[in-house]
Formats: C-alpha cells, structure tokens, sequence
C-alpha cells in the first residue's frame, strides 16, 4: 500500500533538519538527564497519560528526574516552557498542536536544551524535535475486529478533534474493518474537544441508536454509552478493558517508552538533534501493540488478525497513512 505524501513529507523534513545540525545540542550529561513535562491536559488523559507513564518509568529507574506541569493553558504555555529552560532543564517534553510558533519560539531562544514535542510538523534545527502516536498498525487490526464482529454493519466512531493525529487511526481502523466486512459503514462525529465525556457518550448514544452496534472509543465517554446500550467497543491509545470487562473487544495501544528513551540516550551522551520520533511509535519498535479480550472473538478472526499482526511485524504488509478527515457513510 502507498503511504500518504503527509508522512513522505514529514521524513523529508526530519532529514533536511538532520543534515543543517552541525553540532550535538549541549553536552553529555553526566548525571540524570533532568526532564519537564508541560501539559495542557490532566495527565490522566489517554494520550498525555502514556507521555507521563513512560517518564515515570525512566525515573523510578534513576536514568531521569522529571517534573511536570498539567492542566496549562495555552496563554500559559509559553510562560511555563521558559521557566523550565531557565532553571536547566536538559530537555522538555509536551505537546504544542495549536501552539505551534510559541513552543518554536522557545526553542529558538534556548538552543543547548532538548526539546521533544508532539506535533503536526517537522522538527527544526539544532534542538526542536517532534513525536507523534503512528499507531495506525494496531489501529488497523482492531478495525479488522470489529468489521468482523458487527451483525449490523454499522459502526459507530467519536473522535476528538479532525487532526492527522486522529484522522490516520480513524481511516486505518475503517480500512481494517473493510478488509473483513466490505458491507461496513460508519457513523462519525467529532467532539471538537480532547475531554469531554459526557458530550462523548450523548453521540455514542445518538449513533447506537442510528443502528451501530460497535462503537471505536477515540474518545472517553463513549465505552459509557456502550456499556449502558449493550453493544461493544474498541479502544485507543490506552487499555481500559480493566473498567469496561465485557464490552472493549480490543485496544491500539501506544507505548511511548521507545521514544523516550532513544530520546533520553541521545541527551545523556550528547548528541540529540533536531529528529522526527514518529518511527518509534510503530509496531516493530515496540511503540505500539495489539491487546484483546480473546473471550470476545472468535478464533476464526482472532488467527486472522494475528496472520496479519506478524505480516506487519514481518514488513510483509503496510498500513496505509491516510490524515484526511473520516466522514459518515451516506
């Protein structure tokens, strides 16, 4: 399968930073790499939360000393971004989707400090390098799921905002989906909001009622309304099959300990540079995975997804990319 230009254009971008890096940012550390988080949300949220597990675990192991700030609004964003810089900080972790040139701006200004932040775009030399959760892998297979599992074929999707970031896990699950289940269609809304469950679980509510009868849980809420309506659901980014037993068939799980630490190592001995860590979030990196509730699916189609698990593993077949907003079938 083609990959989309938007992540052709993405590589292209991380190497042209890569080559006009002339020297490593800063030096060695020889001690913990000290490391902020600035969040604009509660660390609790599915995306951030694997962020803040993944910096928890390098810290309970003595290879960082991290600190965070959660829940900062984006006029603040800039501010609190400084105040870490200046009390030297080795490198600072977050997420600038919608505040783009202030977190460059930043960077700009303290060019011996690390920064690695989720975003749209490419990173910048010497020291502004860019993440994101490319778990369309996993994504893809908890599509293949649910197109198997729907009696209705009519699946039901909320996600939070219409960005790339969501955008290519939506389309890679709907491609999953069709490939077992080419009669599927999809009822899709978008929250316009990253937290809000209870506008989350009033859509769900509105698309089982449309006939869905699998809902893809891009956002919290709407495993709520799929417990409550007795229909299943498939998470992303996190597991919480643990507080919905019964209902999540499957979860896309995102591991951002790759990322991290590649990113740590390169602070610790010197030489970070301005880098897309978008690969780390793949499947054969270990930054993302497949987990199931085998009680939930059948054999027959739990041998497919896992055929097509170790073809992915095995670079026999690829994902498409695609970041164009998902829409409702007519």
């Amino acid at each position: 399968m083609k990959i989309q230009f938007s992540y052709i254009r993405r590589i292209i971008l991380a190497f042209t930073a890569s080559i006009g890096v002339l020297m490593s940012v800063g030096a060695a550390v020889a001690d913990k790499v000290k490391v902020a988080g600035v969040y604009t949300l509660p660390v609790e949220q599915q995306w951030i939360s694997r962020i803040h597990k993944a910096l928890n675990a390098a810290d309970a192991r003595g290879e960082v000393d991290y600190t965070f700030s959660e829940n900062v609004a984006n006029t603040d964003y800039e501010r609190v971004m400084r105040e870490y810089a200046e009390q030297g900080m080795h490198m600072i972790v977050g997420e600038v989707f919608g505040l783009e040139r202030a977190a460059r701006k930043v960077a700009k200004d303290y060019p011996e400090t690390a920064f690695l932040m989720g975003s749209s775009f490419g990173p910048v030399s010497p020291n502004f390098s860019v993440f994101d959760n490319w778990i369309h892998e996993p994504s893809y297979l908890t599509g293949m799921i649910a197109g198997a599992a729907s009696k209705s074929n009519i699946i039901g999707m909320v996600g939070g905002y219409a960005i790339p970031e969501v955008n290519r896990l939506m389309q890679a699950f709907m491609d999953g989906a069709r490939e077992v289940n080419p009669e599927v269609k999809f009822l899709v809304n978008f929250l316009d909001s990253w937290y809000d469950p209870p506008k989350a679980k009033e859509s769900a509510f509105a698309m089982i009622d449309a006939g869905a009868d699998i809902m893809f849980a891009e956002r919290f809420g709407v495993s709520d309304a799929a417990v409550e309506r007795g229909v299943k659901a498939v998470g992303n980014v996190i597991d919480t099959s643990g507080d919905y037993p019964g209902t999540i068939m499957a979860s896309a799980i995102w591991h951002f300990e790759a990322t991290i630490d590649k990113a740590v190592s390169r602070v610790q001995d010197g030489t970070f540079e301005a880098s897309d860590y978008g690969q780390y979030s793949f499947m054969g990196y270990g930054g993302g995975s497949l987990v199931v509730d085998e009680s939930l699916i059948s054999p027959e189609v739990l041998a497919k997804v896992r055929e097509r698990e170790n073809e992915i593993m095995d670079g026999m077949f690829r994902v498409n990319v695609n970041d164009a907003r998902p829409v409702s079938d007519k």
